[in-house]
């Protein structure tokens, strides 16, 4: 077999078949994980909404609405039980110290917080990132049971009554914000479903300087 002369052109091919073949390997490789993460990735989610409204019978996934407010979306999955409303899972999102947090938070049908689940952060770990607890029930910012829309929910720093993430004020801010926006966002939708209205837009409650 002749051994292929040393030039520019037959470099050319051999990096262009080697770039192909890579490409083909990495798309089959995609292919193959694609559904794998995404199943992972639902069954976090449905964990998450089991936790933070408990006791439906329905599946809220197949039951969720994606809602705009002032040019942000968030995802409302509504849970029930025999057919009747018990409270929904609210996915929302606010700017942190590190870059976006995203929670889940669970209210009853009357808008008090049973729970959250924090999905996702870029916050400091041991400081931002203790908002997955800090707020939790008995912890030193719990607001289980609280509800936004009789009490407002702000820091100390600001007025209000919620103790911040020691030395994380700004996470603690951005957690709350984005609390009180599942807030608005399920009662506005709340509201809509009873006269029968157009999801509308609203206000967004941003964060406190």
């Amino acid at each position: 077999m002749k051994k292929l002369d040393s030039s520019l052109g037959n470099m050319v091919l051999s990096l262009t078949g080697f770039s192909v073949l890579a490409g083909a390997l990495l798309g089959m490789g995609n292919d193959v994980t694609k559904e794998p993460i995404e199943q992972a990735q639902a069954k976090i989610l449905s964990d998450a909404i089991a936790v933070v409204v408990p006791g439906f019978d329905n599946n809220p996934v197949e039951s969720s609405e994606i809602v705009e407010m002032n040019g942000v979306t968030y995802t409302i999955y509504n849970a029930t039980k025999k057919g009747e409303l018990i409270g929904a899972a609210v996915e929302s999102s606010a700017d942190g110290f590190g870059g976006k947090l995203t929670v889940l938070v669970g209210f009853d049908k009357d808008g008090n917080i049973l729970d959250y689940s924090l999905l996702s952060h870029s916050e400091t770990p041991g400081l931002g990132s203790k908002a997955d607890m800090w707020f939790k029930k008995n912890a030193k910012g719990d607001i289980i049971g609280r509800n936004p829309g009789e009490d407002r929910l702000t820091v100390s720093k600001d007025g209000g009554q919620i103790d911040a993430i020691t030395a994380s004020t700004i996470t603690s801010r951005a957690f709350l914000a984005a609390v009180n926006n599942a807030y608005a966002v399920y009662k506005e939708k709340q509201t809509d479903a009873v006269s029968g209205a157009t999801p509308k837009t609203g206000e967004k409650n941003g964060q406190s300087k």
